[in-house]
């Protein structure tokens, strides 16, 4: 067996991983794919020429250069079974907290829950197509990740209308308790993941990748939490705004990263 090394520069999370597996699980020479998210790199042990490989990769568009050919053993697989009741764990734990800060976020009038609900949201997709994809058909992976991305765009542009709104016109200052305590719960929430995940103590780059998703959203939880205390002080609903703007940024991000995996 052989295993063919390239670096690629805008992996930076697993919508990346998972348009490159999408991509090459076509390729039958292709035996395993390893990922390095942290080191932006991607081995492939596979028999056969690299070619056809290496042009399959380049038309993401995603920064890669091939490194290198060499021989190799095949690598030791670890048991996916934990590792699946985790992510579903994990899937669980994120889309109910999307429900939850939704809920919250229009009752209390907070653009920033919102925005942190649809964070939400767009991770339980990439967990969604990473566990549901598993021997499913490309067309049927590539529908799924269509709709996924079409529906998270179509929330995070109404919610980009919404702060404008809010902005141009007068508005409710939003209830900073709501802010901060549901913020704080989505924080454990987070947390409780992380520990999951880390608890597996897996190599696989799948649920390192996971580890990494879940920390950028303690941040976003962190982010909430800082413009919920700023409303309390400062008496104004501008924190929201810009917390939430910030986050649907992100949100729209991720949709377009989750489209690219349906071409």
């Amino acid at each position: 067996m052989k295993k063919s090394t390239f670096i690629v520069s805008q992996m930076d999370c697993p919508s990346e991983e998972q348009m490159i597996r999408m991509k090459l699980e076509t390729f039958e020479q292709i035996k395993y794919l390893d990922f390095d998210i942290p080191n932006r790199k991607l081995e492939v042990y596979h028999v056969n020429g690299i070619k056809a490989i290496q042009i399959s990769i380049a038309s993401l568009k995603l920064g890669d250069s091939f490194e290198g050919t060499t021989e190799a053993e095949p690598p030791v697989m670890e048991d996916q079974s934990k590792q699946k009741r985790i992510l579903w764990w994990v899937l669980g734990i994120n889309f109910s907290f999307f429900v939850i800060e939704m809920t919250t976020g229009w009752i209390s009038g907070s653009m920033g829950l919102i925005a942190d609900s649809l964070d939400m949201l767009a991770d339980s997709i990439v967990y969604a197509l990473s566990l549901f994809a598993v021997g499913g058909a490309v067309s049927r992976k590539k529908k799924v990740a269509k709709f996924s991305g079409y529906f998270q765009m179509f929330l995070a542009t109404l919610g980009f209308v919404e702060v404008l709104r809010r902005f141009l016109m007068s508005s409710e200052t939003p209830l900073f308790q709501w802010m901060i305590i549901i913020s704080f719960l989505a924080l454990a929430g987070n947390l409780i993941s992380l520990w999951l995940i880390n608890k597996a103590k897996s190599n696989e780059v799948h649920m390192q990748a996971s580890a990494i998703f879940t920390s950028n959203d303690i941040i976003v939880n962190g982010g909430v939490i800082l413009a919920g205390v700023l409303v309390y002080f400062l008496g104004s609903k501008w924190p929201d705004l810009i917390i939430g703007g910030i986050v649907f940024t992100f949100v729209m991000r991720g949709a377009v990263k989750i489209l690219k995996l349906s071409r």
